[in-house]
């Protein structure tokens, strides 16, 4: 029966594959991303039949995990290269976290909601993958490991998050969406002290939760790596 699901599955992620081209997707590393990474162990076990759909899907606390398409997009985007260094802001349920680690960004994550962030740092330890996460405030980057050759924000921005713009490499991409209610995918390159500034499409995302807005989780910022960093 293991057998038999894990088949289905590796069938299912490949007709996914199939369908982001048919979206348009085109960088074959993302592609390959997709088809490596089991999308089914990072959403509830109740949706696992849904895992591969073109859709979001809820994963609690309120949060959802972004439509593949979305993800997909993002990445290509963001135009990730092996040994890039990589900011995620909200980390989700870290399907998008494993997707940077099998495109061979060295990740740096950070998540608001502590349960999502241990529940994320637990599917990746399972599965071998490399990652530095933190709990804390991704409106306001993570200047410790500034500068980053890519930021890719999960969440909209009520206006452009001039933190996240300053924690770019010269070259660096920020790949955000931004508005209330109505709202755009934009992507952001720096060059120098000037950032190029390109709207992509229309978007849905989930409000970006900054430190003051979620009561219960405490102030400052926690951070813990998957065991597969070894530190």
């Amino acid at each position: 029966m293991v057998a038999r699901l894990s088949d289905d599955c590796r069938r299912d992620r490949r007709r996914m594959v199939d369908r982001l081209r048919s979206e348009g997707i085109r960088d074959l590393a993302v592609l390959h991303a997709f088809d490596v990474v089991p999308r089914h162990l990072f959403v509830p076990e109740a949706m696992r039949h849904r895992a591969y759909a073109l859709s979001p899907l809820p994963i609690g606390e309120g949060q959802t995990i972004s439509s593949p398409v979305i993800h997909a997009l993002s990445l290509e985007l963001a135009g990730i290269e092996e040994g890039d260094r990589v900011l995620e802001v909200g980390t989700g349920s870290g399907f998008q976290t494993a997707l940077l680690a099998a495109l061979g960004a060295r990740v740096y994550s950070i998540e608001r909601l502590g349960g999502l962030s241990r529940r994320a740092r637990r599917r990746l330890d399972a599965l071998g993958i490399e990652a530095t996460l933190a709990v804390g405030d991704g409106s306001e980057g993570w200047s410790e490991h500034a500068p980053y050759d890519a930021i890719i924000v999960g969440a909209a921005a009520p206006e452009m998050p001039g933190a996240l713009l300053a924690q770019l490499a010269d070259g660096g991409r920020l790949i955000v969406p931004v508005g209330e209610g109505l709202q755009t995918l934009y992507r952001i390159v720096r060059h120098g002290e000037e950032f190029e500034r390109e709207r992509i499409t229309g978007a849905r995302f989930v409000p970006l939760i900054r430190e003051d807005e979620s009561p219960g989780e405490g102030r400052g910022r926690r951070r813990h790596r998957s065991r597969a960093d070894g530190r």
